[in-house]
């Protein structure tokens, strides 16, 4: 994973492989309550094995979401290099510096810069007024003050709070607002113009940011403060942010030598570069596909929504006239456009394409992406040498619950649990498909298992996601999770348009209240926007809590987070109608907004899913995705937009029980990846006998049943490990889906149809998981909410695997 520090901030708003859905969809089948048998050596969690390590006390600014298991739709959310610190302004600070001096020195053109909105006092960020060409002037202009008060600091700092973290606080938030800002509109509103901008002032970011991070007045003071008499005294948040602070300047090279510290701060900056190209290609390979369609019988058995989505893009291709009904019709690689054609498509020949065109992106021309997936490897094994590691895993996990050992562990448990439910899967589907004569049967490829997936769930289930959407309008899905929210949490959220500045007219405003009054804000970005908008989906944090940064006459500033989806837009009359998938999605992202959103904690710098390890960070997102399967929480949200008919009891039974559906197929892609991730990270050697798709094919021998194609190039769009945040890290989604599956099963212990044990567990889950952010060890916190240390069975029970993982 990529280091981000407070000091060095290197915020990740990671390429999350995004997703039309969120999480291995395949899990947790929540009725289930026969008390499982124990297993054999799963004691992955044990305080006495696990490391006791800490994350970065400033967080990545989005979480992206795994590969969805059952496609290659990915979830691409924004790539932040973001560091964080703070603005001058009036939401900001109490007592903001004057930027004058720094803005009179940075240009003689005082006038555009005062009228600069990254630059001006704002509640909320200025979304609808910056502009590309804000972007050199400002960020230069707020490095350059930043530098002037970084040297300030280092002169007159104590090692106390006041002294050292308060204005470290301050300058690390401001130019985590501002540099937020630009990040964000370049993945919710690129140009060329804005991605341009960001370039030229990146490697002057990541100067400030290594600068910052390799500053030894600032070290020393941390550690005076673990040294002093008083440590004792220090609550455990604060504790938590001075050993965070101290192993990040490590793992920042501070204590390497001038010469070595240089070489060090060379490859922090090509590695930065290198993942922003990396990133870049992805985005530009999947928008150069689009493949125009004039012939009726080629989309024959792709949906109605499906050939709306697909007119609509011809129409903004210059095809005035294109209808749903007669065409012609645009198949770009975007999910919306990929997954149906996938899952529904009877042209195999036409699924065979696309999947071949998804499966090459960015691994050929000049967008080719396999020399920048060596040279990231070689630098990231170089980094880890010059610091004292075997291997950048080691790195990687010093910030994390896991260590390499552990992570390698729970990733065969659950690979072996897995693999005969996912053979008997591919069988299954042989079968199936050679009963409807089709020709393939007995030579089913990837580009065949997602259609006849699709029909034999139809088939065994009689559920046709298709057919669902109308039941799933958004208005209905974001009324019924608020009322989730209120029942679980106390909380109630209302629409507050217009209070804050927007990107896009389909944004909404929300203001989250309990009985205290307002706790947070956020912004919902809902739709796809393929021409401007990333895909995937994810979370990210606009402000953070914090006391220091609380504007005169409060207490605390208060959270502000940003939601963004790309699921299906309106099309016509009628509203966004969700597949079941997208639902998912929303309650997933809505998980990692409320730890944000709801956190207690005060010293900013461990707010929230700030300084939460990385591996825990997915727990509350995959916890809030059990909900719906919930009865009454499903029957609260399926109401058919017409009609008003609420979803028919058998088709909820049915939803359930298709819900451990090739769970062993799903859980073995996601292990698949996490392998292939670590393996890349601990024994590959760049420029040795073996190339990385010699490893992939390796990995894939014991986690794919249908062998990977030849040309198989996923790699180079593998954005999760080379241009976000889970480089070694992959493993945290299945890590956190045993922590998510364990916390809802006290739900279901408390007894899911009684309303006061619900409500009472889900304070306890507010009050401990949401509330107490990166201030407390998360192996500690979720104790403290289950009164044990985590199990991996409520995982496989949920997933209908823990009969074959027993006998495994």
């Amino acid at each position: 994973m990529k280091r981000i520090t407070i000091i060095a901030t290197t915020f990740v708003i990671a390429n999350t492989l995004m997703a039309t859905t969120t999480t291995s969809r395949a899990s947790l089948n929540l009725l289930l309550r026969r008390p499982p048998p124990k297993l054999r050596n799963a004691r992955f969690f044990s305080s006495s094995s696990s490391s006791s390590h800490f994350r970065p006390s400033a967080s990545p600014k989005s979480y992206p979401c795994p590969v969805w298991s059952s496609s290659f739709s990915f979830c691409l959310p924004p790539r932040s290099t973001s560091t964080s610190s703070s603005l001058p302004f009036r939401h900001f600070s109490s007592s903001p510096p004057s930027m004058s001096s720094a803005i009179a020195a940075a240009s003689s053109d005082e006038s555009l810069l005062s009228s600069n909105p990254l630059l001006q006092d704002f509640d909320f960020p200025p979304f609808d007024s910056v502009d590309a060409e804000h972007v050199r002037p400002g960020i230069r202009a707020l490095l350059q003050q930043l530098e002037a008060e970084l040297e300030q600091l280092e002169k007159s700092v104590e090692p106390s709070w006041p002294k050292l973290v308060e204005p470290l606080e301050k300058l690390v938030d401001r130019l985590s607002v501002v540099w937020g800002v630009i990040n964000h509109l370049k993945a919710v509103k690129d140009t060329p113009e804005l991605r341009a901008a960001i370039e030229d002032v990146q490697p002057e970011k990541v100067k400030f940011q290594l600068r910052l991070g390799q500053s030894k007045p600032i070290y020393n003071a941390f550690k005076a403060i673990r040294e002093s008499p008083d440590w004792s005294s220090l609550s455990e948040a604060r504790q938590r942010l001075v050993e965070a602070q101290i192993k990040e300047a490590v793992l920042t090279g501070i204590a390497l030598d001038d010469e070595k510290r240089e070489e060090f701060n060379k490859i922090e900056q090509e590695l930065e570069k290198l993942s922003h190209k990396f990133s870049e290609n992805v985005l530009d390979a999947t928008k150069k596909f689009e493949k125009l369609i004039t012939d009726k019988k080629e989309m024959e058995g792709l949906p109605p929504s499906a050939l709306g989505l697909f007119a609509q893009a011809a129409v903004s291709k210059g095809h005035e006239n294109a209808t749903a009904e007669n065409g012609p019709w645009v198949i770009t690689l975007d999910a919306p456009s990929y997954l149906p054609v996938m899952q529904h498509a009877k042209n195999r020949a036409l699924r065979e394409e696309l999947y071949r065109a998804y499966l090459s992106r960015a691994s050929s021309g000049d967008l080719d992406n396999t020399a920048i997936i060596d040279q990231i490897l070689k630098l990231r094994l170089e980094k880890s040498k010059l610091l004292g590691y075997n291997n950048y895993a080691e790195v990687s996990m010093t910030m994390k619950m896991a260590t390499v050992e552990k992570a390698a562990e729970l990733l065969e448990k659950l690979r072996s649990a897995s693999w005969g439910p996912a053979v008997q899967d591919m069988e299954d589907l042989k079968s199936f498909a050679k009963s409807q004569g089709a020709e393939e049967s007995d030579s089913l490829t990837h580009w065949d298992t997602t259609f006849w997936s699709e029909r034999l769930r139809e088939s065994k289930y009689d559920i046709n996601e298709e057919e669902l959407r109308p039941y799933f309008s958004l208005p209905k899905v974001m009324d019924g999770l608020f009322s989730l929210a209120k029942t679980l949490f106390g909380v109630d959220i209302e629409p507050a348009d217009g209070v804050a500045p927007v990107w896009n007219s389909d944004v909404r405003f929300y203001r989250v209240k309990d009985s205290s009054g307002p706790v947070a804000y956020f912004y919902f970005d809902p739709y796809s926007r393929p021409s401007e908008k990333r895909g995937g989906a994810w979370m990210g944090e606009v402000f953070s809590r914090s006391q220091v940064m609380a504007q005169k006459g409060t207490s605390v500033r208060l959270p502000v987070a940003h939601m963004v989806c790309n699921q299906t837009p309106p099309v016509g009359d009628k509203p966004s109608l969700m597949t079941f998938r997208e639902v998912e999605t929303v309650f997933h992202e809505f998980g990692h907004a409320l730890q944000h959103m709801l956190t207690k904690q005060d010293e900013g710098l461990v707010a929230g899913i700030r300084n939460v390890e990385w591996d825990a960070v997915e727990l509350p997102s995959q916890f809030m995705e059990n909900w719906c399967y919930h009865r009454d929480t499903l029957m609260s949200i399926a109401k058919h937009y017409q009609t008003g008919e609420t979803l028919p009891e058998e088709v909820y039974k049915k939803l359930l029980a298709a819900r451990t559906f090739r769970a062993g197929s799903f859980s073995l892609r996601q292990l698949k990846f996490a392998s292939l991730d670590l393996e890349l990270h601990t024994n590959y050697i760049p420029g040795g006998q073996e190339s990385i798709y010699d490893v992939d094919q390796r990995v894939s021998v014991k986690t794919q049943v249908i062998p990977p194609l030849p040309e198989d190039r996923f790699l180079c769009g593998f954005s999760h490990i080379f241009a976000g945040g889970y480089a070694a890290g992959y493993y945290s989604y299945k890590w956190a889906e045993v922590l998510s599956a364990d916390a809802f099963s006290a739900f279901e212990d408390a007894g899911l149809d009684d309303i006061k044990a619900v409500k009472e567990t889900g304070q306890r889950f507010r009050n401990t998981v949401l509330a107490l952010g990166g201030g407390k060890a998360p192996l500690k916190v979720f104790v403290e909410f289950r009164g044990r240390e985590p199990s991996p069975e409520p995982l496989l029970r949920h997933n209908g695997l823990l009969a074959a993982s027993a006998s495994a």
